[in-house]
């Protein structure tokens, strides 16, 4: 089986004017901009100064993102505030390292918002509201992955002062639809699934630890007795999901759409990546790494430690999360017992190495229809 494993992303840059809008706008602020499949560690991840900002910062490019999604990541100095920002479109953040506070203002004094944060916690900016990050710890700096739609509102509206200078507020988003709650605690709704199970998903614009998330739901179908939750931001375009799955199993290898910001908040293993017919890329991962699975190309996430493993997906937009998944008569999904036996043997390998065995059961190798008991 021929793969390549893949050293950390290359920094690039290109001035040539057929490239997207966003492209060029974030090539002008002259700060790093890292391209590739995959980022080894995005807490040790060279900066640059983004005085605008306040902060430093670093663009990401991924293969996958394919100018849907944009990515970047930002470090607060110990004990800084940053000064007042805003930007036309929603703005999901995860923490990287660190503790701090945002303050998010309204359209008035008394409809600003604060709330404190730590290491995993995961929170929305909502369009066009100023807000700002203090970092308060004193000897720490705080660094923050940042994910939304710019790109995409940019291939659309190719003008700067549109997304960064644009009065029109949406005053209700700050109420939380009146009952003052948009900082609350997340709230649980069920919605429908496939095959007729209904699937919880929880609605909030602050999750608080997503190591530590524990209000999980079977991750029917795709293998390895894994549980997920998936998220709704209200009033917001963006969704996610956090998908964990047992030690020393993996994965059944899945395609959909592009875009999808997958970050890492505990574990040690690896993701193949591949478009059909094509070459394998292999992709160690740990604690902050991230990558992102370009359109259409399997992957498949493999957990070589002896504890559960976390991987956070930030979603694209709706409309393309899952584009092409269900044409009719085009498998979207690889059962164990149609993979490619090498995925498999490099699997057992892997653990060898690290003196373990692998739990997964010689019946999901047999049967397609297996599924992991998941008792109630």
């Amino acid at each position: 089986m021929s793969t390549i494993t893949l050293q950390e992303t290359s920094l690039e840059a290109t001035s040539d004017p057929r490239y997207a809008y966003y492209d060029r706008w974030i090539e002008a602020l002259e700060l790093p901009i890292y391209k590739g499949y995959y980022v080894e560690d995005l807490r040790t991840l060279p900066l640059g100064r983004w005085d605008e900002r306040g902060c430093d910062a670093a663009f990401l490019q991924l293969a996958g993102q394919q100018g849907i999604t944009g990515a970047y990541v930002t470090e607060v100095a110990p004990g800084a505030t940053t000064p007042p920002f805003r930007m036309a479109v929603d703005d999901c953040i995860y923490v990287l390292d660190g503790r701090g506070l945002t303050t998010v203002q309204g359209q008035d004094t008394a409809a600003r918002k604060e709330f404190e944060w730590q290491k995993h916690s995961m929170f929305l900016v909502p369009g066009n509201h100023p807000y700002q990050i203090s970092n308060t710890s004193g000897n720490q700096p705080a660094r923050l992955l940042h994910s939304n739609y710019l790109p995409l509102a940019m291939q659309v509206l190719p003008n700067p002062d549109f997304f960064f200078n644009n009065p029109v507020v949406d005053a209700s988003r700050l109420s939380g639809n009146g009952d003052g709650a948009f900082y609350s605690t997340a709230r649980a709704h069920d919605r429908a699934s496939a095959g007729g199970r209904v699937r919880q998903t929880w609605s909030g614009n602050f999750f608080p630890d997503m190591r530590a998330w524990d209000k999980l739901v079977p991750f029917w179908g795709r293998g390895a007795g894994g549980t997920a939750v998936f998220v709704e931001f209200p009033g917001s375009p963006m969704t996610a999901h956090m998908s964990v799955f047992p030690p020393m199993s993996y994965k059944k290898a899945h395609r959909h759409g592009p875009a999808f910001v997958i970050v890492i908040p505990v574990g040690e293993g690896y993701s193949i990546m591949w478009p059909e017919g094509g070459e394998k890329v292999v992709i160690p991962w740990h604690e902050a790494s991230c990558f992102v699975p370009p359109f259409r190309w399997f992957h498949q996430h493999f957990n070589v430690s002896e504890h559960a493993d976390r991987y956070l997906a930030i979603h694209p937009p709706r409309g393309l999360s899952g584009a092409g998944e269900r044409v009719e008569g085009v498998s979207n999904q690889i059962e164990y017992p149609d993979e490619d036996p090498w995925v498999r043997q490099r699997f057992e390998d892997e653990l060898a190495k690290r003196g373990l065995k692998t739990v997964m059961p010689d019946e999901a190798y047999r049967d397609r229809a297996f599924e992991w008991d998941y008792g109630e």
